[in-house]
C-alpha cells in the first residue's frame, strides 16, 4: 500500500515545471497543426493531451514501486529491452528509411525512446553493485559493455541520434559513479577517431548532409538544408515579442517549416512567442534539470543518484541538441524537445524518467511519525 507520508519528501515543484511545459506544448502544438488537412483542426493537440494523461497515470504508477523494487527488477527489464529492440528489426513499421516502430494497431510504439529509461536503470545497477571500483581504465569497461548490445540494436533500426543519447547518458553516469576524469578522456579521443571510419563506412547519406549543410547551411537552400533555412527564418522573424500563437506564424502556418510540431517545435515557439517566450522556456528547462541534480545529490544511495544523474544527462543532451539544430548552432538531428514535441513514446517515457527521480526523492529519508 502505498503511504501518503511519502508526499513529505515530493518535489512538487518539479512536477509542476513538467506540467507547465506540457501545457505549453499544447499551445504550440495546437498553433502549428490547425492546417492539417484531416478535418479536426485541433486533431495533434488532442492527441498529445491523451498521451500525457496517460504519461501522467505511469508516472503515477511509477512512484508507487519503491525504486529499490526496480532494482531488482533491472536485469529483467534489460532482457525485456534486448527482446522489444529485436522484434523491431524483424517486425516493425518502416517510415522515412528507418524501421523503429512497432505497429499495435491502437497506436504505434518506438522501444528505443524506452530503451534508454531502461538501460539508465540498468546500468546504475552495475555501477551501484561495483561501487569505488573505477580506480582503473579497465573497470569501465563493463559499463559499455552492458550498453553495447542495445546500442548497437538500435544503430540498424537505424537511429543513430538516440544511440549517441545513450553514450551521453553512460559518460554523465560513469563521471558520477566516479570514474577518472582521464578514463573519461581517452574514450571521447577514442570515440572521435572511430566516428571518422563510421562517417564513411557506417552513417547513411542523409546523416552525412546533415554535418554538409550543418558547415554551409546556404548550400543546398531547397534540398538538405530547407528545414534549417526555414528554422532559422522562423526564429528570426518572432523578434522579442512574438506574432501571436494562432495568428500570423508564417513559417509555421503556411507549412514552410517541415516537422513542425514534433523535431522543429522550438522553432514555431520563438517565431509566435518571440525570444521572451523561448527564453521563458529555457529558464523552465534548467529548473528543471536543477532540480533532477538535486534529488541526485539527496538520494539515499548511490541507485537512486545513479537514475537521477541519467535522467539530468539525458534530458540536457536532447535539449540542447534539439534547440541547437533549430538555431544551426548543432547538425540537425531527429532528437525530440523533451515534454515539447509531438509524439506518444517520447512523452510517455520522459514521464516514466521524471517518475523515476520523484520516487527517488521522495525516499530519500525514513519515514518517522
Amino acid at each position: 500500500m502505498f503511504d501518503r507520508r511519502l508526499f513529505r519528501n515530493f518535489d512538487f515543484l518539479l512536477l509542476l515545471i513538467v506540467c507547465a511545459i506540457m501545457f505549453v506544448s499544447l499551445l504550440v502544438i495546437s498553433s502549428a497543426t490547425l492546417e492539417n488537412g484531416s478535418g479536426d483542426p485541433f486533431f495533434y493537440a488532442k492527441r498529445q493531451a491523451t498521451w500525457i494523461i496517460l504519461g501522467l497515470l505511469v508516472l503515477l504508477a511509477t512512484l508507487s514501486i519503491d525504486y529499490t523494487q526496480i532494482y531488482r527488477l533491472a536485469p529483467y527489464l534489460y532482457v525485456l529491452n534486448l527482446l522489444l529492440l529485436i522484434a523491431v528489426l524483424f517486425f516493425g513499421r518502416e517510415a522515412g528509411g528507418a524501421q523503429r516502430w512497432l505497429d499495435l494497431k491502437i497506436f504505434d510504439f518506438q522501444p528505443a525512446e524506452f530503451s534508454k529509461i531502461i538501460l539508465i536503470v540498468s546500468l546504475a545497477r552495475l555501477l551501484a553493485s561495483r561501487e569505488g571500483n573505477f580506480d582503473s581504465f579497465f573497470s569501465t569497461v563493463p559499463a559499455l559493455i552492458h550498453v553495447l548490445v542495445p546500442t548497437a540494436l538500435i544503430l540498424r533500426q537505424p537511429d543513430l541520434d538516440t544511440s549517441i543519447v545513450i553514450i551521453v547518458i553512460v559518460f554523465s553516469m560513469l563521471f558520477m559513479a566516479g570514474a577518472k576524469m582521464r578514463h573519461l578522456l581517452l574514450y571521447i579521443v577514442l570515440g572521435a577517431a572511430s566516428s571518422v571510419l563510421f562517417y564513411f563506412y557506417g552513417m547513411q547519406h542523409y546523416q552525412k548532409m546533415r554535418f554538409v549543410v550543418f558547415l554551409n547551411p546556404g548550400k543546398y537552400p531547397l534540398g538538405y538544408g530547407y528545414q534549417l533555412m526555414q528554422s532559422l527564418i522562423a526564429i528570426g522573424s518572432g523578434g522579442v515579442g512574438g506574432k501571436g500563437l494562432f495568428v500570423e506564424g508564417t513559417q509555421s502556418r503556411l507549412a514552410f517549416l517541415p516537422a513542425q510540431h514534433t523535431d522543429f517545435i522550438f522553432s514555431v515557439l520563438a517565431e509566435e512567442t518571440g525570444f521572451l517566450g523561448a527564453a521563458a522556456l529555457l529558464v523552465l528547462f534548467a529548473l528543471m534539470v536543477f532540480r533532477i541534480l538535486r534529488t541526485a545529490a539527496s538520494a539515499k544511495d548511490t541507485f537512486g543518484a545513479l537514475v537521477c544523474t541519467g535522467v539530468a544527462g539525458m534530458f540536457t543532451f536532447q535539449i540542447l541538441v534539439n534547440i541547437g539544430m533549430a538555431t544551426g548552432v548543432m547538425p540537425v538531428a531527429g532528437l525530440t524537445l523533451p515534454f515539447m514535441s509531438y509524439g506518444g513514446s517520447s512523452l510517455v517515457s520522459n514521464l516514466i524518467a521524471v517518475g523515476l527521480v520523484l520516487n527517488v526523492g521522495m525516499r530519500r529519508h525514513k519515514l518517522t511519525f
